[in-house]
């Protein structure tokens, strides 16, 4: 029971250890993602100005003049594009590293919590263990080894009534000589002939 019960808590570890390495590669996966978005603003952004500072060299007068208000707002758009990724990635990145340790703290607490009932258990059942050796230790001394023997070498009948007035409901005994036959004697504590 105790290695069942072992093993199961090992199970929950193992489960709770898996959850939490997949949220951190969403997690992962998502920061990557924005970053990536936040790169290629960066890259139209450059392109963007490229784009109107040849058109400012083509064109003369006003239109250079028209032409680069243009590739300055587009830049300012660009920048501002760039720092919302950037604080989206930011804000995310918060949001997951709290879900991730909201989760990673309640499968603590799970964690700690079957330990404890696993402790309880094994030592509900060394208890039981101890009591029921030291139940069979006490009934045999004070029985003493001379009523055992008295028992074991009387007649079935005698043993049936000996061990009846010892308050025994199942007890089996033998001189260690003759074999005995579990096979039906199991049959015969069940209450079934052949």
């Amino acid at each position: 029971m105790a290695i069942e019960i072992t093993t199961k808590s090992q199970e929950a570890t193992a489960k709770h250890e898996a959850e939490r390495r997949e949220q951190e590669a969403r997690g992962k996966l998502e920061r990557q993602k924005i970053s990536d978005e936040a790169a290629a603003e960066q890259q139209r952004t450059s392109l963007l100005q490229l784009q109107a500072e040849s058109a400012i060299v083509e064109a003369s007068g006003q239109a250079t003049a028209e032409a680069q208000a243009v590739a300055e707002s587009i830049s300012i758009q660009g920048e501002a594009a760039v720092n919302q990724a950037q604080h989206a990635a930011d804000a995310e990145k918060i949001k997951a590293s709290a879900d991730l340790q909201k989760k990673i703290d309640i499968q603590k607490q799970h964690i700690s919590h079957q330990t404890e009932l696993n402790k309880i258990e094994i030592q509900k059942a060394t208890d039981l263990a101890k009591i029921e050796a030291d139940k069979f230790k006490n009934i045999i001394s004070a029985v003493g080894s001379d009523i055992i023997e008295a028992v074991a070498t009387a007649a079935p009948t005698h043993q049936v009534e000996l061990l009846q007035s010892l308050g025994l409901k199942s007890f089996m005994v033998t001189d260690g000589n003759t074999p005995i036959n579990l096979f039906h004697t199991a049959q015969g504590l069940l209450g079934h002939s052949q």
